[in-house]
């Protein structure tokens, strides 16, 4: 397991090494926007704090995504919200135009507001959605998402 995962819950190591998903990071990109992590199936996204994440400053992440999952590979992205920041959920109508091979989405949430902002998310999304609060709980999803596929 890559040392560059530094703000994953120390909890996550055990479950995701048993785990019959491919979880070997596949690289670690530090945007203007936040910290992602590419895995073959899924990427862990970190927006920094007090950003207002759109559909535009997403556009680098965006082509990110094309390059590592094209459009067959199946992968889930999960926004793990360490930080606070805004979105405009409508965003997500582009970006799931974009990725046929998005199989869901996974929020890992810390507080109380950030459940409310998720929950009022999963209108805008037509994929499966989900809220966990510990990231090996969305690990253990996204394996059942793309396991089944």
């Amino acid at each position: 397991m890559s040392t560059e995962i530094v703000n994953f819950n120390t909890d996550t190591f055990s479950s995701i090494m048993t785990s019959r998903l491919n979880t070997a990071l596949i690289r670690r990109h530090d945007l203007g926007v936040g910290s992602f992590f590419f895995y073959k199936n899924y990427i862990v996204a970190e927006v920094k704090e007090g950003i207002a994440f759109t559909f535009e400053n997403a556009y680098q992440i965006l082509e990110l995504g094309k390059v590592y999952y094209g459009s067959t590979t199946p992968f889930v992205y999960i926004s793990n919200r360490v930080n606070s920041y805004s979105f405009n959920p409508t965003s997500h109508f582009k970006t799931q135009a974009m990725f046929p091979n998005l199989r869901g989405y996974a929020v890992v949430i810390y507080d109380e507001m950030n459940q409310e902002i998720a929950e009022m998310e999963q209108t805008f999304l037509n994929k499966p959605v989900a809220i966990f609060h510990k990231l090996k709980d969305a690990l253990n999803w996204v394996e059942e998402l793309i396991l089944i596929d």
